[in-house]
């Protein structure tokens, strides 16, 4: 059982809601993708909400959202990759449980993901993506209380995840 919450941070494709989920199930311990609960609530894609409401908009709602999140059971919570640009839902954050950045090499995530799929790299290419990463790693790192590599793969990733979240949290490491 958690005691606060567990935010991960990170870029688009880093691995937040990949080894969230997975570690979630082995913890479990509640799951929430803050995208898939925008969407739910929106009746819209993320890719949708941008081109209709805009992104100041959609970034207000966002706010919202992990406002109303915190207010839940402690779970791990998978944001946005723009969350931790606002300074407000750092606060949020910290106030409400345990920030851990899920850091992947950029030429990593531009091999992997569907740049199609995420509205604010969409149409960026490759350059835009690593412009992007530039613009946010410090201040990911600056927010985060943790941080995971995530350039070893995918199992060495959920478990590195695991072990940070039970010793954090005081439950029983394997």
């Amino acid at each position: 059982m958690l005691e606060r919450h567990v935010f991960l941070i990170g870029m688009p494709g880093s691995g937040k809601t990949s080894l969230g989920k997975k570690v979630s199930g082995n913890l479990r311990v509640p799951f929430i993708d803050m995208d898939k609960q925008i969407a739910d609530a929106m009746g819209m894609t993320i890719p949708e909400i941008f081109e209709k409401q805009g992104e100041e908009t959609f970034r207000t709602i966002e706010n919202n959202m992990l406002i109303h999140l915190t207010r839940e059971a402690p779970s791990i919570i998978s944001t946005g990759g723009g969350v931790p640009m606002r300074p407000e839902n750092v606060q949020i954050m910290k106030a409400n449980g345990l920030i851990i950045l899920i850091d992947r090499p950029i030429d990593q995530i531009v091999g992997d993901i569907k740049l199609e799929r995420r509205p604010n790299l969409e149409g960026k290419g490759v350059a835009g993506v690593k412009k992007t990463y530039r613009e946010r790693i410090g201040t990911y790192r600056a927010s985060a209380d943790l941080t995971l590599d995530n350039s070893q793969g995918y199992a060495a990733g959920v478990e590195a995840l695991e072990r940070m979240i039970r010793l954090r949290f005081g439950m029983y490491v394997m």
